[in-house]
């Protein structure tokens, strides 16, 4: 029996029981629809959080006061003042992987302009902090190196700040607005970031000279941070080992002593992000193959059913010539196609259910071509793997036993 005709049997077959037909396609359907859109919507997420990070500054490593013990007492960070004004230096001249650098410093209060009041944080850093947070100037200009030897009281505002105190559009540069009575000239607003991953308005915060801070604000020497930005990404590591070994030397701790700073970097927060997006995709996705699962043992059960409907049916063919071999490859093929089409109707589902759940929900999605690959091979396998066994068994039918079946 030649290709064509397999498929005009089967294709009638398929067309005698319509509705039977198309239940058994959906658990095919719902397991491909739900299988894309899961890998969808942990693939967007993936893709956001790297995105969020990088603009964040994926090379950015934040080096802070660490807990030590001293007399036998556990000190918090906190109160700590092991980073100086030194170790800001040192890291300047005498680094070979680090591209920027800023110390840090910052103070939470409330900002006032005239009758509107917003509580903040004001952040006492340099220059090369904007290169390290990937932070632009709106409008205005950055503070100087002379704003800094002065501890000008200027600073630059973000722009949730900035609608906050001043709710009618008019630009604040140029403006006064005080903090704890302190009084600081608006010479700059910055570009909107919005929120991050971890949803911190990235745009709530005011900037300003570090010596400001420390001299004006807080009154103290010691540094409570100190930003830094690798060449790259990839150097990071190299950055790391080489700030750990520079401090270590600066505060003479010895081999034996544990170090009373701590490192980190944006890597670590990127990969810890990145494995619990894949865990949860991969759960998801899972859980989305149980109905493909389900969709197979329902191919399997209908193929049954119809191996049974139709005995007397193949036992006339083999009467009249069919071989196992034919009977084997009749049903197997309605098998597949009832996979294959379920399949391609689940991927359309799917992808329009990916859209939807952007369009709607405003979630970040990105269909993987992979995925939809995948999802369509595995159901043609699904196809092929519970339709073998019923086609098997129609083919080993004795024609004069099937002939006789009531």
């Amino acid at each position: 029996m030649n290709i064509s005709n397999l498929f005009k049997i089967a294709f009638r077959a398929l067309n005698n029981n319509k509705l039977r037909c198309f239940l058994t396609m959906l658990g095919i359907i719902i397991g491909v629809a739900s299988v894309i859109t899961m890998l969808a919507i942990g693939q967007g997420s993936k893709r956001s959080i790297k995105k969020q990070i990088s603009e964040m500054g994926s090379n950015m490593i934040m080096i802070h006061p660490g807990n030590m013990e001293r007399g036998g007492v556990r000190q918090s960070a906190d109160d700590m003042q092991t980073l100086k004004l030194d170790d800001y230096t040192a890291i300047c001249d005498e680094t070979e992987y680090v591209a920027a650098v800023s110390p840090s410093v910052q103070s939470s209060g409330q900002f006032i302009n005239g009758a509107n009041n917003y509580p903040s944080s004001l952040y006492g850093i340099s220059q090369g902090y904007l290169e390290i947070r990937k932070i632009s100037i709106d409008e205005g200009e950055m503070f100087t190196d002379r704003d800094i030897q002065s501890a000008a009281k200027v600073c630059l505002i973000g722009k949730t700040v900035a609608d906050n105190l001043f709710p009618d559009g008019e630009s604040p540069v140029g403006k006064i607005i005080r903090f704890n009575k302190i009084p600081f000239t608006i010479i700059g607003t910055l570009v909107p970031k919005g929120y991050n991953s971890m949803g911190m308005d990235q745009d709530d915060l005011v900037l300003a000279p570090y010596t400001t801070v420390q001299k004006r604000v807080l009154a103290i020497t010691y540094l409570q941070g100190i930003f830094c930005s690798a060449l790259s990404e990839e150097l990071t590591e190299q950055a790391i080992d080489e700030i750990s070994i520079l401090l270590r030397r600066n505060h003479k701790l010895t081999a034996h002593e544990e170090d009373d700073f701590e490192i980190r970097s944006q890597q670590e927060l990127s990969s810890m992000l990145t494995s619990t997006s894949d865990m949860m995709t991969l759960l998801l996705a899972c859980v989305a193959g149980i109905s493909l699962l389900v969709g197979g043992i329902g191919i399997m059960n209908i193929m049954y059913v119809s191996v049974t409907e139709r005995t007397k049916e193949i036992g006339l063919r083999m009467s009249i010539g069919a071989r196992g071999i034919d009977i084997l490859s009749q049903f197997l093929l309605e098998a597949i196609l009832i996979s294959v089409t379920g399949g391609i109707i689940g991927v359309l589902t799917g992808v329009g259910a990916s859209i939807s759940v952007h369009a709607f929900f405003k979630w970040p999605i990105f269909i993987e071509p992979m995925s939809v690959v995948l999802s369509f091979a595995v159901c043609t396998l699904t196809g092929i793997f519970f339709g073998w066994y019923p086609a098997r068994k129609a083919a080993n039918l004795d024609p004069i036993e099937a002939l006789r079946y009531e």
